[in-house]
């Protein structure tokens, strides 16, 4: 019995734990200049709130287009702490990579600014070809033009600023 014992305790130590490798700088920037979808964590009740965002990223910052409306305006206004989480996987998770900031939402106030984040976001739904049903999550009718966009400022402007942490893995 003590033999069995002492088999297990050799097999549980040269047990190693796999790291995911992490992601260079050049990875992680290319990951999120080819997505458009993120989760976005905010600082809830009890709980984190967790909702989904589509994004535009010129480069620098992350922006985010919100409705005017829902649990997340709150969350915001009492703490605009939040994470946000960027992926991309295959269907049957042969292949993932993902990243994590941690940082604070800056409503964009500049008119200007705000007419040319609006604007990236209507070349986005262009570009990427994505259903008009995408405009009720930004505060549009889905029979709206994506150009209302830019014309109406149904939604409010975030920007992801104060980036302290980010985490970039990869299986590849």
């Amino acid at each position: 019995m003590l033999s069995g014992s002492m088999d297990k305790l050799i097999t549980m130590e040269s047990m190693e734990i796999v790291r995911i490798p992490r992601m260079d700088k050049e990875e992680s920037d290319t990951l999120i200049k080819n997505r458009f979808i993120s989760r976005i964590a905010f600082q809830g009740e009890k709980y984190p709130y967790i909702a989904p965002f589509l994004y535009v990223f010129d480069g620098k910052f992350l922006y985010f287009l919100s409705t005017k409306y829902g649990k997340k305006i709150d969350f915001f206004r009492k703490s605009p702490y939040v994470s946000v989480e960027i992926e991309q996987y295959t269907d049957d998770m042969a292949s993932y990579m993902f990243v994590t900031l941690q940082g604070y939402l800056g409503e964009v106030v500049d008119s200007i600014e705000k007419k040319i984040i609006r604007q990236l976001f209507v070349d986005l739904i262009h570009e990427k070809n994505l259903s008009p049903n995408v405009l009720a999550a930004l505060g549009h009718s889905p029979q709206d033009p994506p150009e209302m966009i830019a014309r109406e400022e149904r939604s409010l402007v975030w920007k992801l600023l104060g980036v302290k942490d980010l985490v970039a893995l990869k299986n590849l």
